[in-house]
């Protein structure tokens, strides 16, 4: 006896009970984001090239992942939204796991070359424009805290926005890094900061990425989503009225929003068939409170051997 879920729109007032649409958060902020970042891109490639700095290049190259990123993030938010077809009846809403995925593996490509050339600068230093290095890094601390604020409210919601998000913040703080540089370098010529500086840029860059690689892995491979305790859901089921036992249980994220489980569940004999699948419409009630958002449950009898390959 299976009872599969009904409950995909189901919504509250409460604001803790707010579930987010992936559509909402994406559209505006993530293609304001785009523009913003890809524009600030060119100025600051043009000025690293004029100035010979590695540090504005190294910040270039990191902006120009977090357009990447930014873009990658949009169309996955797209093809989640994607109605089910015949052949993916889920839809495409793991897309957006690929694209966190992506992105992460995209940013250590980066860090390797441009690591490459910043070891090399600050081998073997070169006269860097430190006033222009300055001004080019002072605007990218406002826009990147601007993109950053566009993405604030949702953070929380979804790890492809949380990821721009602290993307844009640690830009910021890079780019007040490379400003420091630009200026130290304009009053006292110390040409090899600009390849250290370079450095620093790149390991705050790993931080960051190897967290969001080993969140989109984690996912990928059908862990239990960070935002979900297994044994508090369990003993969420066990707490409801003619529940006996639960086995089986299985929570995985079917995207960066969306999470899933199935589970075995024994219920009372002596209920009614009625009374059976109010449990379970109960139950899947609460399940919604607690991040999960599709659940498939099996009522099993206590007396007949279950049959599935995972008992």
């Amino acid at each position: 006896m299976h009872s599969h879920d009904h409950d995909h729109n189901h919504s509250h007032s409460h604001h803790h009970h707010h579930h987010v649409s992936p559509g909402d958060v994406a559209n505006s902020a993530f293609i304001a984001g785009i523009v913003l970042n890809s524009a600030y891109v060119a100025v600051q490639v043009v000025a690293g090239f004029m100035t010979h700095s590695m540090a504005l290049l190294s910040d270039a190259g990191h902006n120009l992942s977090d357009v990447a990123s930014l873009a990658l993030s949009l169309l996955a938010f797209r093809l989640a939204r994607a109605k089910p077809t015949h052949s993916f009846t889920y839809g495409y809403k793991k897309t957006t796991i690929l694209a966190a995925l992506t992105n992460a593996v995209v940013l250590l490509i980066t860090i390797g070359v441009l690591g490459y050339e910043s070891v090399n600068r600050l081998l073997h230093p070169r006269p860097v424009e430190g006033g222009i290095v300055a001004i080019v890094a002072g605007i990218g601390i406002v826009i990147n805290l601007a993109s950053a604020f566009l993405f604030f409210r949702n953070k929380e919601h979804d790890l492809n926005t949380k990821g721009a998000y602290l993307h844009l913040l640690t830009d910021a703080m890079v780019s007040l890094g490379v400003v420091v540089a630009g200026v130290i370098i304009r009053f006292t010529n110390w040409y090899w900061l600009d390849g250290a500086v370079s450095i620093a840029v790149l390991l705050v860059i790993l931080v960051g990425t190897w967290s969001l690689l080993s969140a989109s892995l984690r996912m990928s491979l059908d862990a239990v989503p960070s935002n979900v305790d297994k044994d508090q859901i369990e003993e969420i089921i066990l707490k409801v009225n003619g529940v006996e036992s639960i086995h089986h249980m299985h929570i995985w994220a079917m995207s960066t929003t969306l999470n899933a489980l199935t589970t075995h569940l024994v219920l009372n004999e002596k209920l009614t068939f009625d009374e059976k699948m109010k449990i379970v419409h109960d139950i899947k009630h609460e399940l919604l409170h607690n991040n999960i958002h599709h659940a498939t449950i099996e009522l099993e009898s206590a007396d007949i051997p279950c049959q599935d390959e995972n008992c």
